[in-house]
Protein backbone atom coordinates (compact mmCIF):
# COMPACT_ATOMS: atom_id res chain seq x y z
CA UNK A 1 0.00 0.00 0.00
CA UNK A 2 1.58 3.26 -1.21
CA UNK A 3 0.95 5.92 1.46
CA UNK A 4 0.74 9.37 0.23
CA UNK A 5 2.34 12.21 1.79
CA UNK A 6 1.52 16.00 1.42
CA UNK A 7 3.46 18.62 2.53
CA UNK A 8 1.34 21.64 3.39
CA UNK A 9 3.11 25.01 2.31
CA UNK A 10 0.16 26.72 1.34
CA UNK A 11 0.33 28.28 4.95
CA UNK A 12 2.75 30.63 4.31
CA UNK A 13 6.42 30.44 5.37
CA UNK A 14 7.18 27.55 7.80
CA UNK A 15 10.40 25.57 8.80
CA UNK A 16 10.72 22.00 8.74
CA UNK A 17 10.02 21.24 11.76
CA UNK A 18 6.51 22.48 11.42
CA UNK A 19 6.10 20.57 7.72
CA UNK A 20 7.08 17.31 9.63
CA UNK A 21 4.57 18.04 12.91
CA UNK A 22 1.60 16.46 11.09
CA UNK A 23 3.15 13.03 10.00
CA UNK A 24 5.29 10.29 11.12
CA UNK A 25 9.01 11.35 9.95
CA UNK A 26 12.23 11.91 11.19
CA UNK A 27 13.44 15.54 10.44
CA UNK A 28 16.20 14.47 8.41
CA UNK A 29 13.20 12.85 5.54
CA UNK A 30 11.69 15.76 5.97
CA UNK A 31 14.45 17.50 4.46
CA UNK A 32 15.12 15.58 2.14
CA UNK A 33 12.02 15.48 0.47
CA UNK A 34 11.71 19.56 0.50
CA UNK A 35 15.39 19.33 -0.87
CA UNK A 36 13.37 17.93 -4.04
CA UNK A 37 11.20 20.45 -3.83
CA UNK A 38 13.91 22.96 -4.07
CA UNK A 39 15.84 21.57 -6.43
CA UNK A 40 12.48 21.51 -8.83
CA UNK A 41 12.30 25.01 -7.82
CA UNK A 42 8.92 24.33 -6.23
CA UNK A 43 9.86 25.70 -3.34
CA UNK A 44 11.90 28.53 -1.30
CA UNK A 45 14.28 28.24 1.20
CA UNK A 46 15.51 31.50 2.69
CA UNK A 47 17.63 31.52 6.09
CA UNK A 48 16.91 33.84 9.11
CA UNK A 49 19.96 32.85 11.41
CA UNK A 50 19.54 29.41 12.73
CA UNK A 51 16.06 29.05 10.93
CA UNK A 52 15.59 27.98 7.33
CA UNK A 53 11.95 28.81 6.56
CA UNK A 54 10.37 27.28 3.52
CA UNK A 55 7.95 28.51 1.28
CA UNK A 56 6.06 27.69 -2.00
CA UNK A 57 6.76 29.15 -5.34
CA UNK A 58 3.86 28.11 -7.70
CA UNK A 59 5.40 29.78 -10.85
CA UNK A 60 6.57 26.77 -12.20
CA UNK A 61 3.36 24.90 -11.71
CA UNK A 62 1.67 26.99 -13.87
CA UNK A 63 4.54 27.36 -16.37
CA UNK A 64 4.30 23.50 -16.30
CA UNK A 65 0.29 23.56 -16.30
CA UNK A 66 0.68 25.96 -19.12
CA UNK A 67 2.63 23.34 -20.82
CA UNK A 68 0.40 20.33 -20.44
CA UNK A 69 -2.78 22.36 -21.34
CA UNK A 70 -1.83 21.86 -24.92
CA UNK A 71 -1.27 18.09 -24.82
CA UNK A 72 -4.35 17.55 -23.32
CA UNK A 73 -6.27 20.00 -25.55
CA UNK A 74 -4.93 17.35 -28.42
CA UNK A 75 -5.65 14.15 -26.32
CA UNK A 76 -9.32 15.33 -25.20
CA UNK A 77 -9.79 15.73 -29.09
CA UNK A 78 -8.57 12.41 -29.80
CA UNK A 79 -10.27 10.52 -27.24
CA UNK A 80 -13.19 11.95 -27.84
CA UNK A 81 -13.19 10.85 -32.18
CA UNK A 82 -12.26 7.42 -30.19
CA UNK A 83 -15.22 7.43 -28.46
CA UNK A 84 -17.71 8.16 -31.17
CA UNK A 85 -16.02 5.36 -33.39
CA UNK A 86 -16.13 2.82 -30.87
CA UNK A 87 -20.02 3.73 -30.54
CA UNK A 88 -20.32 3.64 -34.17
CA UNK A 89 -18.59 0.61 -34.06
CA UNK A 90 -20.84 -1.16 -31.61
CA UNK A 91 -23.83 0.48 -33.83
CA UNK A 92 -22.99 -1.68 -36.38
CA UNK A 93 -22.36 -4.84 -34.47
CA UNK A 94 -24.95 -7.27 -35.34
CA UNK A 95 -26.94 -8.10 -31.76
CA UNK A 96 -26.80 -11.79 -32.97
CA UNK A 97 -23.20 -12.05 -33.46
CA UNK A 98 -20.74 -13.33 -30.53
CA UNK A 99 -18.23 -10.54 -29.33
CA UNK A 100 -15.62 -12.94 -29.13
CA UNK A 101 -16.07 -14.85 -32.50
CA UNK A 102 -13.73 -12.75 -33.78
CA UNK A 103 -10.75 -13.40 -31.48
Amino acid sequence: MVEETTLDLSAGVLSVSELGEPFEMSQPSISKHLKVLENAGLVVRGRDAQWRPRSIDAAPLGEASAYLDRFRKLWEGRLDRLELYLKELQANQSPESDPDENL
